[in-house]
């Protein structure tokens, strides 16, 4: 993995982690899906003012349903899921169940992109789920499911299918188009809880106020950015190893940002999931590797 990969997945990684705490602020006024569209709006206009500006090629037919997923099930349906979970499902739980992602991800790589995932890749991602089983187990509620587990299980699918679809768009359109038209699909998608979105809005804090446009310029304009241009330069299945680190890193920044101070499980998990994400990612790079990426 080169620098810049790298610098690209931790930026994503905590940006990520910090929208956690941004969400937990922006429920105390909005509804789930009324907070993901006044998000999506905030990142949507500048990503829509972006493609005005720099007039991208056009999609080709055949790939106009990967630019539609991405909108319709990577951002809208998955905020939706997400969101709406969360409301019911204990915290450590759909922690555990949304990190079933990158596993998903990975079977899907090896199965239609036709990836490699060697055993010491696999023992790294068990290592990792096993960090965040040892988080979850830590966290308030446990790992009691109920039925709205569904819900955060479907965000998971959304999240790996999406990476998966829209992969192969990367040889002939530039990662930050595909992710500024992510955003404008996305947020046409939950445009329509926007008239109950704008009416709670003179109840939103200033706390509240700075949260909505933390997820919304950072967390999603920003985040998925650098998270779309680190998957064109890595397999799938690697760069999705590395949303293992989230949870450690939402801790933190619970930590700093609410005041949460984490518990003993949460460290030694945390540890759990890093040294996983390592164990994936980390090899002796040879000269032979380096011919074959060259040829790649």
């Amino acid at each position: 993995m080169d620098g810049v990969s790298l610098a690209l997945l931790v930026f994503t990684v905590i940006i990520w982690a910090s929208a956690f705490a941004g969400i937990r602020v922006g429920l105390t006024v909005f509804g789930p899906i009324e907070l993901g569209a006044l998000r999506f709006l905030i990142a949507g206009v500048p990503a829509a003012i972006y493609l005005a500006i720099t007039r991208p090629p056009l999609p080709r037919l055949g790939e106009l349903w990967r630019f539609a997923w991405g909108g319709v099930v990577f951002i809208g349906l998955y905020t939706a899921l997400l969101n709406t979970g969360e409301q019911t499902v204990p915290a450590g739980a759909a922690s555990f169940i949304i990190n079933v992602s990158p596993i998903i991800t990975a079977l899907f790589a090896v199965a239609t992109l036709g990836e490699r995932f060697p055993p010491r890749a696999w023992a790294g991602t068990a290592l990792s789920f096993a960090g965040v089983a040892v988080i979850a187990y830590g966290q308030g509620g446990g790992l009691i499911f109920n039925r709205d587990a569904l819900f955060i299980l479907g965000a998971a699918v959304c999240t790996a299918s999406g990476m998966i679809v829209q992969k192969p768009l990367f040889p002939r359109h530039h990662p930050l188009m595909v992710s500024a038209w992510n955003m404008v699909l996305g947020a046409l998608v939950l445009s329509p809880a926007l008239p109950s979105a704008f009416a709670a809005l003179p109840r939103a804090s200033g706390e509240v106020i700075g949260a909505l446009f933390f997820l919304g310029i950072f967390s999603s304009l920003v985040g998925y950015a650098t998270w779309t241009v680190a998957l064109s330069r890595l397999p799938a299945s690697r760069a999705s190893n590395f949303l293992y680190s989230l949870p450690p890193a939402a801790a933190l920044v619970g930590y700093f940002w609410l005041g949460e101070v984490p518990s003993w499980l949460t460290v030694i998990g945390g540890a759990m999931s890093l040294a996983g994400v390592v164990l994936v990612n980390w090899r002796r790079r040879r000269p032979k590797d380096e011919l074959i990426e060259t040829a790649g």
